[in-house]
């Protein structure tokens, strides 16, 4: 029998109550810049792995993501072929279980993933971690930071998803 993690709750005043307890995420610019994790987020992904599964899917365009995620709690889905964006979103819809997810991520090919995250009452957030972000996950987003660290933040404090996103 798999232990139930505890989750992270928010009640967005004029949003709603939100019970996470998933994190899909991209890798490559979202919490890595030139392939390598950036300063503070193994820290927090260890600390949020405990409160959520956690859900890598990536192109991994640099080819060190298994090295770099290496102590890690985590799902890893490595993509291939055509269609990364179908297949991040595919992989959303597969999961879905009310409002329990999370999504970050910051290219193109994230954006339907957002979108579905967000069209079923998650939190998705478009990140630009120093490699530039997206348009298009910008505008399938709740919430776009600057940098992995203010993602991830979000969901330690979760007052500031609060500020963010109540009417």
């Amino acid at each position: 029998m798999a232990i139930r993690k505890p989750g992270i709750q928010v009640d967005i005043p004029g949003f709603h109550k939100i019970d996470l307890r998933v994190l899909v995420t991209d890798y490559t610019g979202t919490h890595a810049c030139g392939g390598v994790l950036v300063p503070g987020a193994r820290e927090r992904l260890v600390r949020l792995s405990e409160l959520l599964d956690i859900h890598v899917l990536t192109s991994d365009t640099f080819g060190t993501v298994k090295k770099e995620l290496a102590g890690i709690p985590h799902t890893l889905r490595l993509l291939d072929g055509k269609s990364h964006d179908k297949q991040k979103a595919k992989f959303i819809w597969e999961l879905i279980r009310g409002n329990r997810i999370a999504a970050f991520g910051n290219g193109r090919n994230d954006r339907l993933m957002l979108r579905a995250v967000r069209q079923a009452g998650g939190i998705a957030v478009a990140i630009d971690n120093g490699e530039g972000c997206a348009v298009e996950a910008q505008r399938e987003a709740n919430v776009f930071v600057h940098g992995s660290i203010a993602a991830l933040d979000l969901l330690f404090d979760t007052n500031r998803l609060k500020a963010t996103l109540r009417a």
